[in-house]
C-alpha cells in the first residue's frame, strides 16, 4: 500500500529469517564485539590486497547467513548488495562464486537500507520467495579511495569518522512467524544537499538527509516518535547526531530519548580513538545484524525505524570542488503481534 509521498506499508511483509555479521579486529574490540558472529583478526582476510579482502569478507558473510538459516544458495532468488568502492568491485568480485542473480547497489553508507527496501518490495510483490540483502565496507579500502593511503599517516580531524571493517547480511523471506522480525514498511529518501563540502565531516553532510527522511516517514504514516521504540540512524556520529536532534526539535520532535546511532554504538570513543564514531556501509549492516535485530527478537523493542544514511560523493566530485549530496532510507522493523494501528 502506498503511503503519502515516499512510503510503502507492505501487505505481505518480508520476514528476516537469517542474519550474519563479520567484522575486523578493531570492531571486535568495541562494545558490540561479543555480539558479532565472527571477528577476523587478519585485516587482509587471507587476500593479497585490501579490495580482495573486502570481497572475501562479503563472501564469508553471505555464506554464514545462509548456513545459519539452513538455506541453500539455489533457494535465494535475488541478491541485493553493495559497498563503497568504484564500480562496486568488492561486491562484484566477492559474490561471483555465489551464483545468485545480483542487483548491485550504491547508496554509500545507506546501502543496507536500500538493499532491504528493494528486497522487501520484491517479496511483497510476489517476485521472490527469498532474497539476500548485504552491505560491506573496509577501513583500508575506503581510506585508499576517498582519503589517503594508510602509509601516508595523515592526521584526522575530530569530526572525522572511522570506516568500519565489516559486513552484514540478512535473508528476507515471504514466509515467517510472528516471532520473527518483519519489514513492515519503508520510506525512500531523496537527495538532500545543503552545500557541505568537507569530506572529513560526513556527519554534518548526512544529518539533513536523515532529518528529511524521518520527517517524511512521520508525515506519510501519520505518526511521530512515540510510535517507535527507537529511531536508529546509520553513521551520523557525534557531530551528525547533534545536528539531527536540533533539526528534529525545530519541528517539535524530541528524539533525545529515542535516538541511537550505529556509528556511536560500534566503537568506544574513549578507548578506541575513533573521533566522531563509525561510518561506512558495514557500520549500519553489522550493527543491525549483531545488535538491533537481536533486541527486537528478545522483546526489548517491538518497533524501530532503521535509517542508514549515505554521502554520495566521489573522488571526482570532491576534487572538482562540488558539495556532498546525501540520502537516507528508512526501514520499519517490527517483531511480535501486529500493532500498526
Amino acid at each position: 500500500m502506498q503511503k503519502g509521498k515516499a512510503s510503502l506499508l507492505f501487505e505481505h511483509p518480508a520476514y528476516i529469517t537469517a542474519m550474519a555479521s563479520i567484522a575486523g579486529k578493531k570492531e571486535g574490540e568495541g562494545p558490540l564485539g561479543q555480539q558479532m558472529d565472527m571477528i577476523e583478526q587478519d585485516p587482509m582476510f587471507g587476500a593479497s590486497n585490501w579490495e580482495q579482502a573486502e570481497s572475501a569478507m562479503q563472501k564469508q558473510t553471505a555464506d554464514l547467513a545462509l548456513e545459519k538459516g539452513g538455506i541453500h544458495r539455489r533457494d535465494i532468488r535475488y541478491l541485493f548488495a553493495g559497498d563503497l568502492l568504484g564500480q562496486l568491485i568488492a561486491t562484484s568480485f566477492g559474490t561471483v562464486d555465489l551464483e545468485i542473480p545480483l542487483f548491485g547497489l550504491y547508496g554509500a553508507c545507506s546501502t543496507m537500507g536500500e538493499a532491504m527496501s528493494l528486497g522487501s518490495m520484491c517479496i511483497d510483490a510476489g517476485h521472490a520467495d527469498q532474497v539476500l540483502a548485504m552491505a560491506s565496507s573496509h577501513y583500508a579500502t575506503a581510506e585508499k579511495q576517498f582519503r589517503f593511503p594508510l602509509a601516508y599517516g595523515n592526521q584526522r580531524p575530530q569530526c572525522a569518522a572511522w570506516t568500519v571493517t565489516g559486513c552484514g547480511a540478512v535473508v528476507l523471506s515471504a514466509k515467517g512467524s510472528e516471532n520473527q522480525v518483519r519489514v513492515r514498511g519503508i520510506t525512500t529518501g531523496k537527495m538532500v544537499d545543503l552545500g557541505t563540502k568537507d569530506s572529513m565531516n560526513m556527519g554534518a553532510a548526512m544529518a539533513p538527509a536523515a532529518w528529511d527522511t524521518i520527517m517524511q516517514n512521520f508525515e506519510d504514516f501519520g505518526v511521530d516518535e512515540s510510535w517507535y521504540d527507537q529511531v536508529i540512524t546509520g553513521d551520523l556520529g557525534e557531530v551528525g547526531q547533534k545536528i539531527l536532534l536540533d533539526f528534529m526539535k525545530s519541528k517539535g520532535h524530541d528524539l533525545s530519548e529515542k535516538h541511537m546511532d550505529c556509528g556511536l554504538m560500534i566503537f568506544d570513543k574513549e578507548k578506541q580513538d575513533t573521533h566522531s564514531g563509525g561510518s561506512g556501509c558495514g557500520c549500519a549492516a553489522v550493527t543491525l545484524c549483531c545488535h538491533i535485530l537481536p533486541r527486537l527478537l528478545d522483546g526489548t523493542w517491538h518497533r524501530i525505524l532503521f535509517v542508514p544514511t549515505g554521502a554520495l560523493l566521489s573522488t571526482v566530485s570532491y576534487n572538482e570542488g562540488q558539495s556532498i549530496p546525501c540520502i537516507a532510507h528508512a526501514v520499519i522493523l517490527e517483531c511480535g503481534g501486529d500493532r500498526t494501528k
